[in-house]
């Protein structure tokens, strides 16, 4: 199927800064919005992959930042989200994206959760804040899981810290409708790209990789870009009165329980 381009969503010229944005999912956001005609700035651990996605954005011949930043770390994400406005002129929409991948049941699992799925959204936010306030365009998007809505015995921290995300998505899109900033989330269901963790799957643990597809009705696993086109979205003028919302982006996974 062929799309329109997507600069017909109108958010060219926006700033936009995506924490966790050097592979997969945050990936896949920032080369969206960078071919929407976006300044895209990504952070994220590893220098290697920042460099090849600033590059890739730069191709697009907008302006590109990245810079290295530990999202469990709340001084790191300060300075992170300083640098970024700098470079931009501003920030327009900010993409809380990362994961600590608590999956385990332990304490370790549990507080790399909170501390990057939840609390490097609560501090990247405060800090755009400023930003976002003196923006035509104010927008916040955290990225959950369907993990939150249902339970399960895989995953315990991660879905309870997805499930936390989710609410507080709702609590500050409430706090912040005042300065018409609006404040949405994106729950994907599984999502496949190279060295990922349902790439992995398929070889490693190929009887969950296929019970878990055989739930999805779509047929498929998701794609970075189906997550990526739902964020641009949800920050364009054409979601100009959603605000508060969790859009679960998974083929009708959550459908099969």
């Amino acid at each position: 199927m062929t799309l329109p381009p997507l600069s017909a969503l109108g958010v060219s010229g926006y700033r936009v800064v995506v924490a966790g944005g050097s592979k997969g999912i945050g990936r896949g956001i920032a080369l969206a919005f960078a071919e929407a005609g976006a300044a895209v700035s990504v952070c994220a651990r590893g220098q290697d992959a920042l460099d090849e996605v600033r590059g890739a954005i730069a191709a697009q011949g907008v302006t590109a930042h990245a810079r290295t930043c530990d999202l469990a770390d709340g001084a790191a994400i300060e300075a992170y989200i300083g640098e970024a406005a700098e470079v931009l002129g501003g920030i327009d929409v900010l993409v809380n994206n990362a994961s600590g991948y608590g999956f385990a049941d332990t304490d370790e699992a549990w507080l790399a959760g909170f501390n990057v799925d939840l609390m490097a959204a609560v501090r990247a936010s405060r800090h755009a804040l400023p930003h976002l306030k003196a923006s035509a365009h104010g927008s916040i998007l955290h990225i959950s899981s369907i993990a939150a809505f249902h339970p399960g015995v895989r995953g315990p921290a991660y879905a309870a810290v997805k499930a936390a995300l989710s609410q507080y998505t709702t609590s500050q899109a409430l706090s912040l409708a005042e300065h018409r900033i609006r404040v949405n989330a994106i729950a994907p269901g599984s999502i496949e790209f190279p060295d990922g963790l349902w790439d992995r799957r398929r070889s490693e643990a190929p009887e969950l990789y296929q019970r878990t597809l055989a739930k999805i009705p779509f047929g498929r696993y998701g794609v970075p870009e189906d997550i990526a086109h739902a964020a641009l979205f949800l920050a364009s003028p054409f979601a100009r009165w959603i605000t508060g919302q969790t859009l679960c982006v998974d083929g009708g996974q959550l459908l099969t329980g």
